[in-house]
């Protein structure tokens, strides 16, 4: 799944699903109805929340990536005359 996102965006939704994440480990499991399943679908949530969690961070690292490739290569002359060797 693609998810389109700007930088403040990413790291809002970075920041909670690393809340949920740690949420969902605090969770302590309990015993009666229906327990077996709460169970299971905390940890079938945790585990999509920590894939997301992994996609953002990606996208940040690529981002930052682009950002450096480009700077990097941004011209530099003010159009001034050339510098004497």
């Amino acid at each position: 799944m693609q998810h389109q996102q700007n930088a403040p965006g990413r790291a809002r939704s970075l920041e909670s699903l690393v809340e949920l994440v740690a949420a969902l480990d605090r969770r302590v499991p309990k015993v009666g109805p229906g327990a077996q399943e709460n169970a299971q679908e905390a940890s079938e949530l945790r585990a999509e929340a920590s894939l997301r969690i992994t996609e953002l961070r990606t996208a940040a690292r690529n981002a930052q990536e682009e950002d450096v490739a480009r700077s990097s290569s941004v011209m530099t002359d003010d159009g001034g005359p050339a510098p004497k060797e």
